[in-house]
């Protein structure tokens, strides 16, 4: 992109980070550029948004940087020790959240569990995201993550990217789940073949779909509730 050289302030507002998550919340960000936000200025050469880039590159992504210790942050080019002990306190109240969610894990037994968790996570968002629940064999929750976001199709979701959280996870259940900006819950051509892709990646790693919820404004379609045929 030719603005990269240029300071973020010479970007076209529409590109950066900052205005962008004040337009379109914080989801419609990338990694970079949710970090970038935090670090607000580069170094010579770099922007914030390199060097966030930078940061994620050197410690394998955010799980890396999550497990990074203080030290290696310092050490980090662009991180003086203020930025460093500010980095290190945000990854920690990460790390605390995690542990106090491992710690109230619901169980998500049905549908209408899961919608109880997918409501406030997609309240307010204006673009559609694609979720997975991970679940243990007692369908107590893992992890809720995001695997797509944008204008989501089967084609925006990548089953080796499914396959590669459920197994770091350890998850033994998933429900896939995405949300309907507009409103409307009722599930597309798309939306099932999404479900298919993603029951045949997961089968074979021997880990069952649930169940596929399109969440809309107030309310919800299963495709389990709805018995639908493409579920593992």
């Amino acid at each position: 992109m030719a603005c990269v050289a240029q300071p973020i302030s010479a970007w076209p507002e529409e590109l950066r980070p900052r205005e962008r998550l004040i337009a379109r919340g914080a989801a419609s960000l990338t990694d970079a550029e949710l970090l970038a936000i935090f670090l607000r200025v580069g170094v010579r050469g770099l922007t914030a948004v390199d060097l966030a880039r930078n940061l994620l590159e050197s410690f394998g992504g955010l799980h890396g940087l999550y497990r990074a210790p203080f030290t290696k942050l310092l050490a980090m080019r662009g991180l003086g020790p203020a930025k460093a002990a500010q980095l290190a306190a945000v990854l920690e109240l990460g790390r605390r959240y995690q542990a106090e969610l491992h710690d109230q894990r619901p169980t998500v037994a049905d549908a209408q569990a899961a919608y109880r968790l997918l409501a406030p996570h997609y309240a307010g968002r204006r673009t559609e995201a694609v979720t997975l629940l991970l679940l243990d064999s007692g369908n107590a929750l893992q992890a809720l993550i995001d695997v797509a976001e944008g204008t989501v199709d089967g084609s925006a979701v990548y089953p080796r990217e499914v396959v590669r959280l459920v197994v770091e996870h350890d998850a033994t259940g998933v429900i896939l789940a995405h949300n309907h900006p507009s409103g409307r819950t009722h599930p597309s051509e798309a939306d099932r073949h999404l479900t298919r892709r993603i029951g045949a990646a997961l089968r074979a790693i021997d880990v069952r779909l649930l169940d596929h919820l399109v969440v809309g404004e107030s309310g919800f379609y299963s495709f389990a509730d709805h018995r639908e045929g493409s579920l593992a």
